[in-house]
């Protein structure tokens, strides 16, 4: 890379990735409840380890969500020690994602944002 860029580009995907980390919790929780290792495994693995979250930054934003309603959580037995908090999108939640998806996501499938995206710059 460019010496010159690498400083901005750094700066920019920083910025980008705080942004992002409620979409990928989201996506996480899209599938099914997951527990807070199982929302850290899914947003690295499927971000191809762009995305790093440590759990207890997942811990605090998920107690702010539960806080306004769209994510919520249920007890389960552990395969060892003690029970864990499974979380889950409520039906708000679903609405939420679904409509920024709908806003923010899917115009990067509209053909001359995607031929924008595609050419050389």
């Amino acid at each position: 890379m460019n010496n010159e860029v690498d400083p901005l580009l750094e700066a920019w995907e920083e910025t980008y990735k705080k942004g992002q980390l409620t979409l990928w919790i989201f996506l996480a929780l899209k599938e099914e409840p997951k527990y807070v290792e199982e929302i850290k495994l899914f947003v690295e693995t499927t971000s191809n380890g762009t995305m790093r979250c440590e759990e207890q930054s997942l811990y605090r934003t998920l107690r702010k969500y539960r806080h306004i309603d769209v994510v919520d959580f249920e007890t389960r037995k552990g395969f060892k020690g003690p029970d864990r908090k499974y979380y889950f999108l409520t039906e708000l939640g679903k609405k939420l994602l679904s409509q920024f998806l709908s806003r923010n996501i899917a115009l990067f499938f509209n053909e001359n944002v995607r031929n924008l995206i595609e050419q050389e710059a």
